[in-house]
Formats: C-alpha cells, sequence, structure tokens
C-alpha cells in the first residue's frame, strides 16, 4: 500500500474546514460553561472520518462521472490517475462508513447516557450526514451534479455541525446559534465556490452542473463576495445581540483574510485558484478561533 497515494486520497487541507464547525460548537459550548474534553474528541474524531469519507467518495464519484478528468485544473485524483483502483476506493469508503458509525456511537453515548430519544434522533443525523458524503458524486443522480452542494454544505457544515455539536455539550440550544451556524456554514460554501469556480470548464463537459457552471464565472464572483460578506454580518449580530464585550469582536481581525480571498477570485484566471482553496479553508478556522477566543474573554 503506498501510504502517500492515500493521504493525498485523504485531502487532509480539507480537514481544517471540517473541524472549524466543531470548534465553533465547542466554543460556544466553553463560553455557556458546558465544555467537556471527552465530547469534544469525539466529535472532532467523527467529524473526521466524515471528511474524509466524503473526500474519497468525492473522488470514487468524480473519477466515475468524468469530472476528474485530464482537463481539469486541480491536482489529479487517485482513481482517475490509476493510482487507486475504483474497488479500492470503493473498500476505503466501507472502512470509513465504518468507523464514522464506530466513532458517532460512542459519542452519542458519553454524551446523553442512556437517553435513547437523542440518541436516535442525533443517529439519524448521523447517517443523513454519511449518506450526504457518499451521494455528492456517487449514484445514478449525484446532488452534487445538480447544484445541490452548496445546500448540503450549509446544512451540515453549518447547521447541524455547529448546532448540533453545542447540543451535545449544552443539551439545548436557543436561536442565537444559529447565527455563528449561519457563518460557518456560509464560509464553508465559499470554499466549494472556489473549488466549483475553478473547475467551471472540466465540470460543465462532464455534466456536472454546480451554481458556477449555471450561473456563470461573473455572476459566481458576486455570490462569492455575497458568501464572505454575509458570513461576517451574521457573526457581527450575533455579537450585537449578545453583546457582554468588546473582545467579541475580536473576529473582525480574520475580514482582510476573506478580502483577499474575494479579490483572488475576481482577479485571477480559474487554473490558479487551487491555492485559494486552502487559503479559505485556513482563514474560516482562524475566524472560528478569533471568534470563540473573543467569546471566551467576554
Amino acid at each position: 500500500m503506498n501510504t502517500k497515494v492515500w493521504l493525498q486520497a485523504f485531502r487532509l487541507r480539507t480537514l481544517p474546514l471540517a473541524l472549524s464547525c466543531i470548534a465553533m460548537g465547542g466554543f460556544l459550548a466553553s463560553a455557556a460553561g458546558a465544555f467537556q474534553w471527552n465530547i469534544f474528541l469525539l466529535c472532532v474524531s467523527t467529524t473526521i472520518f466524515l471528511q474524509v469519507l466524503s473526500n474519497l467518495a468525492n473522488d470514487y464519484g468524480d473519477s466515475i462521472h468524468g469530472a476528474d478528468s485530464v482537463e481539469r485544473k486541480g491536482p489529479s485524483r487517485a482513481v482517475q490517475s490509476g493510482a487507486i483502483s475504483a474497488q479500492q476506493m470503493r473498500t476505503a469508503v466501507i472502512i470509513f462508513v465504518i468507523l464514522c458509525l464506530i466513532s458517532g456511537i460512542s459519542l452519542l453515548l458519553v454524551s446523553f447516557g442512556v437517553n435513547w430519544s437523542a440518541i436516535f434522533f442525533f443517529f439519524g443525523l448521523g447517517v443523513l450526514s454519511i449518506i450526504a458524503a457518499i451521494a455528492y458524486t456517487v449514484g445514478r443522480k449525484p446532488y452534487g451534479y445538480i447544484g445541490l452542494g452548496d445546500f448540503s454544505v450549509l446544512i451540515f457544515f453549518g447547521l447541524v455541525g455547529v448546532m448540533g455539536s453545542y447540543y451535545l455539550f449544552t443539551k439545548q440550544l436557543t436561536v442565537y446559534q444559529l447565527l455563528p451556524a449561519l457563518s460557518c456554514g456560509l464560509f464553508s460554501i465559499a470554499v466549494l465556490n472556489v473549488n466549483n469556480i475553478r473547475d467551471i470548464e472540466s465540470d460543465f463537459k462532464a455534466g456536472k452542473f454546480s451554481i458556477p457552471v449555471r450561473i456563470g464565472k461573473e455572476k459566481a464572483i458576486i455570490y462569492h463576495w455575497f458568501l464572505l460578506i454575509m458570513g461576517l454580518l451574521c457573526a457581527v449580530l450575533y455579537c450585537v445581540l449578545t453583546y457582554t464585550s468588546f473582545w467579541q469582536f475580536l473576529f473582525l481581525a480574520s475580514a482582510p483574510l476573506f478580502i483577499k480571498n474575494g479579490l483572488a477570485v475576481s482577479r485571477k484566471p480559474s487554473h490558479e485558484l487551487d491555492p485559494y482553496l486552502k487559503q479559505m479553508a485556513l482563514s474560516t478556522l482562524v475566524f472560528v478561533l478569533l471568534f470563540g477566543i473573543g467569546q471566551i474573554l467576554s
């Protein structure tokens, strides 16, 4: 087994984005005095397994459907390049489904004990997360190919990731947590949008009708700025509504990072956008860290 090839297929650079929503939920729980390390670490492991599962399924699905062709501007993928066979990738997907279930069930038992109604509800959310990770590009009608990827990212990287993890700590929710959850979701969509703008031409030829393919690059750039601005505004609104200290606005120090990303998407040709996926993901993580520190300090 070529470890390097598998690590590349895992796409470890996507993990900071996946962990951002869990970190946000953890910070909000800490500010509420309900943080627990065992719950947080199980949230982290479950999220990592889900993200790797999504990446492997995406590699397999896009290669099978032709989106990962030689004309693609991003890095070559494992199945498309022949480094990993389709059968090996299917086996890896099954392994990570099992890992997700083991980690997720452990998380629910630690968080809820014998509260079976809560366990079954969150188990259902977990199963939906696994299905969403696979069905994005796998199957006869993958939803990522009809432009629903953005909606899925908003739900799972935003609402479920932040509000779900917060509830695992606190066993309660208010409408206010919706705002930082939307921030994480919108920034996560922005990462996907950079990817989709980069791949407009190859996606169109493969019949993958992402939002940028549907609306064109110019409107996709406007859409990108909307995601960045609304992500910051949601965080600002949360801090205004829950104001206790100016430290809550510490996250605004991350704004230049988002401006840099927006300018790059606006000005650079598609084939030069790949580094800005990582930059956007790391910017989101910096935003979450500053937001969380501000909440704790206040």
